[in-house]
């Protein structure tokens, strides 16, 4: 990354899944009454990722965009595509290099599943910890860090610095509801609080930092034409974030016959936790949920001094650049 030469900017996105309706609404909300984000002072960048999607109500036209934004995909001209092509532009217009740059990014999605309000973080970048760690810190959100799985990668915020998502569910896909709004507008607030306080010198976290660390994911299972033999059992339906044990339901089939948890290798005798349970989503993708682990670790200086370094080049609101 070359030298921040101007400050720069909080990237906001909306829409980088475009049957996500929730926060699009909620970002021209803001645009027609910047107010509503200006408590804290940071200059923002209000973007709509895939409005091409979003006008057509579809969560990608070719593919995922959020799947898009591996270094590599990015710089291959060979490939190409509406989806890829607006990464693209994404990364040269609203990038740590762009004219007018921004170092950090915060994307917002809604799910099918029962997410409730919660983060999700990609690897273990400090600043993005921090940041994560912050916002835990003041609404209690729960964290899926997302690692170690090569069949999901490129994400758009990890292209930037320093990021994270916001997902707040259950809302069926093309629908706004306000609760839904109002969440997210509390997870972008707190966000946006913990980035001043950074820039400001008064970053305060909490001692430790709970995470629901990505371990795999399971498919329905399916007959060899690929259709669904079994669809989730109910008694797993909206219970993400609660722990699965061996044995208990996961999966039932049309007679009525219960498939219980069996642990893949390696973590056998243990409690997991489900999470993305039933994302409408995620079906092309063949997960019918992830399993995470719940862990607490303690919140790292380090962690602080890496979101402070970022938050310092931070434009104010009304700043030139």
């Amino acid at each position: 990354m070359s030298p921040i030469s101007a400050p720069a900017k909080v990237l906001v996105v909306a829409g980088t899944h475009g049957n996500e309706r929730n926060a699009p609404w909620l970002l021209e909300h803001w645009r027609r009454h910047p107010e509503g984000l200006q408590r804290h002072g940071l200059d923002l960048e209000l973007v709509i990722g895939n409005p091409a999607a979003h006008a057509r109500n579809r969560r990608y036209l070719e593919r995922d965009l959020n799947r898009c934004f591996a270094a590599d995909l990015l710089a291959d001209v060979s490939q190409d595509g509406a989806d890829l092509q607006r990464a693209r532009e994404l990364v040269a217009s609203h990038g740590p290099e762009a004219e007018a740059p921004c170092l950090v990014a915060i994307d917002l999605h809604s799910t099918t599943s029962a997410m409730g309000n919660s983060l999700v973080v990609y690897g273990r970048r400090p600043a993005d910890l921090a940041l994560a760690a912050g916002i835990q810190g003041r609404l209690g959100l729960p964290i899926y860090l997302h690692e170690a799985d090569a069949a999901q990668t490129g994400f758009l915020v990890e292209r930037w610095p320093c990021g994270l998502v916001i997902e707040v569910g259950p809302v069926p896909q093309g629908v706004i509801q306000a609760q839904i709004c109002r969440q997210t507008q509390l997870g972008v607030e707190a966000a946006l609080a913990v980035l001043a306080a950074a820039q400001q010198g008064a970053l305060r976290l909490p001692a430790e930092l709970v995470v629901h660390r990505h371990l795999g994911s399971l498919d329905l299972p399916r007959h060899a034409d690929g259709t669904p033999k079994a669809c989730l059992h109910p008694a797993l339906q909206h219970r993400d974030w609660q722990p699965l044990h061996p044995g208990d339901p996961v999966f039932a089939d049309p007679g009525g016959t219960t498939l219980g948890f069996e642990p893949p290798p390696g973590l056998e005798g243990q409690p997991v936790w489900p999470v993305f349970v039933n994302e409408a989503a995620y079906g092309e993708k063949g997960i019918a949920l992830s399993l995470t682990r719940r862990e607490c670790w303690p919140v790292s200086a380090a962690w602080s001094s890496a979101l402070s370094t970022v938050a310092s080049k931070l434009a104010q609101r009304g700043a030139p650049l």
